[in-house]
């Protein structure tokens, strides 16, 4: 146990190699839920020169609502770019004001209005519930795109790791319902795969930030089933059949992430299928590393690459939609 401990420290990026990572071994189950969602509940601060707004979005039921954060840039151009975006937690925690410093960084990097949900968490409140919150968040977008002052062609769905998840499947749900494409789905160190859980060996991934004893907890309570079973249709977004047609995707993870073979395998599928898909995996990095350790290097790189992803998105639906005027 002692030596592979050692050998997975060994093999972490050495920006990240700090001796606070013996506290990312731990795993979630649930007597230790509770403190996982106070350790993780807390603020981060908002970036100058973006103004954050609380609101409520109807529900999936009638007389429901669902709590959002609005992220604007102070200065920006009528009719902006929109980011709809899903907080990680492995579907049992995590709050969207832990994402304050992320999503008003995009929000200024991009130029856009950036949208969090705080959808429900399992196991209080198993599949679907996170995943109707974020669909009636995405429906309310398109719907409130006047108010908003957002382009809704100009949307990108995004999340980290189970919000990751959820984007997925959010994507799928919204094809198959017929739903205009947003430009892009950007998935980071995504939770995709419930059969992960069945692995036993894991090649050495999966010591720090997300375990798979975490893992098999986080699926047993959001699909309110042993974890390894069939689950309903967008439950995990990888056990979907088809992936044709879906938007184009950036999936980033690290190498010694315990979601990197499901992250690699679904960025192989969606290629396949025809859809564009850049897949970046990080060298040494484990799950979370840039938010646990956000001034590291290698961190700030791989958010650069996630915001250089999105602005190209944008940059390629604004020069598709003026290309035929200047034609003209």
């Amino acid at each position: 146990m002692i030596g592979r401990l050692v050998a997975a420290y060994r093999a972490v990026h050495p920006d990240l190699r700090k001796p606070g990572l013996l506290a990312l071994t731990v795993s979630l189950n649930g007597p230790t839920l509770g403190l996982a969602r106070l350790i993780t509940g807390g603020a981060t601060k908002v970036q100058p020169g973006v103004v954050l707004e609380r609101g409520q979005v109807p529900g999936s039921r009638p007389g429901t609502r669902v709590p959002v954060l609005i992220y604007r840039p102070a200065r920006r151009l009528q009719a902006s770019p929109v980011v709809l975006w899903v907080h990680g937690g492995g579907f049992v925690f995590g709050t969207p004001q832990a994402d304050h410093a992320r999503c008003s960084a995009y929000a200024a990097a991009v130029g856009a209005v950036v949208v969090s949900v705080d959808y429900r968490l399992a196991p209080e409140a198993p599949f679907p519930s996170a995943l109707d919150d974020v669909d009636a968040a995405l429906r309310w977008v398109r719907g409130s795109a006047r108010e908003l002052e957002v382009d809704p062609k100009r949307l990108i769905l995004a999340g980290a790791s189970a919000g990751a998840g959820l984007v997925a499947s959010l994507a799928q749900l919204a094809r198959d319902r017929g739903d205009p494409a947003p430009l892009l789905q950007l998935l980071i160190y995504p939770m995709l795969d419930n059969r992960t859980t069945l692995l036993r060996d894991h090649a050495g991934r999966g010591w720090f930030g997300w375990t798979p004893r975490s893992n098999r907890f986080a699926w047993s309570s959001y699909l309110g089933r042993a974890p390894g079973a069939d689950p309903p249709l967008y439950a995990a977004a990888a056990r979907a059949e088809d992936l044709a047609g879906l938007p184009p995707a950036w999936i980033g993870v690290g190498d010694i992430d315990l979601f990197a073979p499901e992250a690699a395998a679904y960025a192989a599928r969606l290629d396949a299928a025809g859809v564009a898909c850049e897949l970046v995996v990080v060298e040494g990095a484990y799950h979370g590393f840039d938010t646990v350790d956000a001034n590291a290097p290698v961190s700030r790189r791989f958010v650069a690459q996630q915001h250089e992803a999105m602005r190209n998105a944008i940059a390629i639906r604004d020069e598709r939609r003026l290309t035929p005027r200047q034609a003209s």
